[in-house]
Parts: C-alpha cells; structure tokens; sequence
C-alpha cells in the first residue's frame, strides 16, 4: 500500500521506516492532516496519524474522495477522528491500544514527585548557586491516599506503584478490576474518591461523559493543599476552573502532560513566538504548576511498539480488510467512562 505519514518527526521517520517500509511506500509529511492539508493524500491508499490530527467531516469526505480507504493511528486516543463519519464513508480506522502503559504510569508518578518535592525548582536554584532550601519543602507519601481516575492499562498500573510508595489507593471507574481488589485498592464513586485523596491522577479517556470531568464542583470537593495530575487528555479538566483553584490555593499543585488547546502548541518549538494563549500563559506563572508537553509515551520502547502495531494493522487491513485494533462505532454510548 502507499501510505502517507502525517505529522512526522524526525523518530517517526526512524522507527515507522524501518517497520514499513518493507511491504509499503511511504511519504512522510510534515503537517498535520486536516480538512486543509487533506489534499496531501492524493494517491495513496491509508492515512497514518498522530494525536494531533484532526479528522472531522471535512477532512474525511476529501480523504474519501480521494480513495483513501484506512486511517492508522500510532496513539491510542481516537477522539479527533469522527468515527460515525468515516464508517458512513468506509473509511476504516484502527489505533493502537496500549503500546505504553507503563511508561506514562511512570510519567505521571514523575510528575507527582516533581511537583511535591519541587525538584523543578531546585534544579533551576543549583545552576545559579542558591543552595536555600526555603521554599522546597514538600510532603512524604508513604500513608497517603491517592485517588486513580480510570483503571485501565495505564491506570492499573500506577495504582500499582503507589501501593508500592506505601500509600492507600482509591479508585473510580465503572468496571472495577478485581485484580486491583486484591492487591487492596478500593473502588469508590467520584465524588466518594475525590474528598479522600490528597493526589488525583487522571487515567481515562476523553469522551463525551468525561470532558471536563474535573471542574469547579469537583475541585471543591478536594482537600485543601490537594494535588492533581493529568496525563490522559487535556479536556478532562477544566482549565479555567483549575487556575480559580489555584489563585485561591484549594488546589495545592498540578501536573499536567497534556492540555485542552495543545493542538495548537505541543510538539513544536514555539520558543521565539510571543504566546497567543493567555489560558496557558496563566497556568505558567504558577510555581506549583508543572506542565510537560504530552511526553509521557516517549520512550524508546513505546516508539517502537507503536511503530509495530502500526504496521501489523495495516497488513491485517490489507490482508483481511479487517484488524483486530479497529475503531468501531459502539452500537450504544458508554454509560461511564474506563
């Protein structure tokens, strides 16, 4: 098949070449694929996209004009692809579903630590020669109890983690795991979790029940001095809430991987540009905020696992018109979010 690579950096070009290139022609291209770049894909069988591709009607009527058959994702998030459409045009998609939990479970833990212990700052403090401690205390975690969002792949496996810190693990998620029962974690509703946990991580994907899923109600519910970690996706918190949290010091630290508006910044160097974005500008004048720019999946390993479940769905759609990673269009919403 002729595939053309969207959104590609220079680690797509290494890992997704040497994956692909043996059954495939490839084009890597730069931009991002949208309704505007669409056109890009003028001769090629499928599509193979990242988290910063945007697929909605426009764009997948001119894919579908233009004879495009699949749409490979290399994340495991699908909520920029309008899923009813493309199978309304036969346009099949697949992503790949878990190529690194443990590396954003370990990011998110990360995170935690950093913005607790304020590592960030004291490394910057070094470099000038302030050796002060003032400022840097934080908290231990052993006995703490930390709130999970979504127990999943990634989910469980920080649950697991910070059983091993020492801390009491709380969890929410309308299909408990039992496995995580027995290893002690208690399952509980949102609004049973969130008055209990002094660090809330979000583990669950973005879906129409969970955008916004942490705003001014349930940050109110926290205890004051909380801590609260995103690496699942942007929407799940209400920006603005969090920064009202913030400015009146209910919420005690956060640490965010990923941002509702990141399209338009992560994963491109913005650094001479006058920022554009006043909502993230203010998240930035916070000390107690610490913003990684969507990371967590970065490692070596997960690179090349995406780079092979890519290219093992694109033979199964070219041998069996089908793969197993396919997106589908559930027949009836989900009631929660998982």
């Amino acid at each position: 098949m002729k595939i053309a690579i969207f959104s590609t950096k220079p680690h797509d070009r290494d890992s997704l070449g040497i994956a692909l290139s043996l059954k495939h022609e490839l084009s890597f291209f730069q931009p991002r694929l949208d309704s505007a770049t669409a056109l890009l894909a003028e001769g090629f069988d499928a599509v193979c996209v990242f988290v910063g591709d945007h697929l909605d009607e426009a764009c997948l009527k001119k894919l579908a004009f233009q004879n495009i058959r699949f749409v490979v994702l290399r994340c495991a998030g699908f909520n920029n692809i309008d899923i009813p459409v493309a199978e309304r045009l036969g346009i099949q998609v697949a992503r790949v579903p878990a190529y690194a939990p443990h590396a954003i479970a370990e990011h998110a833990v990360a995170l935690i630590l950093a913005v607790n212990r304020k590592t960030h700052h004291a490394y910057n403090r070094i470099r000038e020669g302030n050796f002060s401690l003032t400022g840097l205390m934080g908290f231990g975690l052993k006995g703490k109890t930390i709130g999970v969002v979504g127990t999943g792949s990634i989910g469980k496996i920080f649950a697991r983690i910070m059983l091993g810190f020492g801390c009491h693990v709380v969890a929410h998620d309308p299909f408990p795991d039992q496995s995580l029962i027995d290893d002690g974690v208690t399952y509980l509703s949102l609004d049973e979790l969130l008055p209990r946990s002094f660090v809330i991580s979000l583990h669950c994907p973005l879906t129409s029940e969970t955008e916004h899923l942490i705003s001014t109600q349930e940050l109110d519910l926290m205890p004051d001095g909380a801590v609260l970690v995103n690496t699942g996706r942007g929407a799940l918190i209400d920006t603005p809430a969090v920064i009202n949290s913030l400015k009146s010091g209910r919420l005690g630290a956060l640490g965010i991987d990923v941002y509702e508006e990141e399209d338009a910044l992560f994963f491109e160097d913005h650094s001479g540009e006058i920022p554009r974005d006043d909502v993230f500008a203010r998240l930035l004048t916070f000390p107690n905020v610490l913003v990684t720019g969507h990371q967590g999946f970065f490692t070596k390993g997960a690179i090349d696992e995406i780079a092979r479940i890519t290219a093992s769905n694109l033979d199964q759609f070219e041998c069996d018109g089908t793969c197993e990673n396919q997106v589908r269009l559930a027949k009836k919403p989900p009631k929660s979010h998982g």
